[in-house]
């Protein structure tokens, strides 16, 4: 299955092209934004928890990141509410469940086999934060390969530099504007380098998943 997966063209999904869609495991949906291969893939989805639903236990041979967007996720060691962030490097495994119901921001195997930290961090907390106001950001990994962060900001702020490479980002609050467009909360974006220059927060400013570098693209299987 592919699924936006031709990395040099921009790739951009609103809340209202949302398309929910069965998961094999009852209870569960997804939204797919990105992906290369059939059930076992390189993905990237929002996944939508329905209460008292969970996941058999399993591995992550490529690796997994999650953003709670709502709700409560839980896993074998602990309960991670709205803001939390996780990142389980490859090979590692868990058994994903959710008791009140959750919706998280998922991204499946696009770890370097490299790869061995695992991450647990609460964006809620104001710790995390740095910079000035309307500048603010919540650093969340960053290696040669990525950089991953919350970045908050001001109205009509250009958000990406020409050094940045690729980008990818979800908004969280506010919106963004592109080419003349405006995206809101929960629009997706993947865009190439070079591609997101002109791309700003709008008048209310924006809060935003952003990841910046060189994404892997392998297709994992038809």
């Amino acid at each position: 299955m592919l699924v936006n997966a031709d990395f040099s063209r921009r790739a951009i999904v609103a809340p209202d092209q949302y398309v929910w869609i069965t998961s094999p495991q009852s209870g569960v949906e997804r939204v797919m934004l990105d992906r290369l291969g059939g059930e076992k893939a390189r993905a990237t989805s929002i996944v939508r928890y329905v209460p008292d639903s969970h996941f058999p236990h399993h591995q992550h041979p490529g690796g997994e990141e999650i953003f709670v967007l709502s709700g409560t996720f839980s896993d074998d060691d602990a309960n991670y509410p709205s803001g939390w962030y996780l990142r389980n490097p490859p090979g590692s495994s868990h058994r994903p469940f959710t008791d009140a119901g959750a919706i998280i921001f998922v991204k499946l195997w696009q770890m370097p086999a490299g790869e061995d930290r695992r991450i647990r961090i609460d964006t809620g907390s104001s710790d995390n934060w740095t910079g000035p106001q309307g500048q603010e950001s919540c650093m969340l990994f960053a290696s040669e390969h990525e950089q991953v962060r919350l970045q908050r900001f001001s109205p009509q702020q250009s958000i990406i530099s020409a050094e940045a490479g690729g980008s990818e980002l979800l908004v969280l609050a506010g919106e963004v504007m592109l080419d003349g467009s405006s995206y809101q909360r929960g629009s997706w974006m993947r865009l190439p380098a070079g591609d997101a220059l002109d791309l700003a927060s709008g008048s209310r400013g924006a809060t935003l998943y952003l990841k910046t570098g060189r994404f892997i693209n392998t297709q994992l299987e038809a």
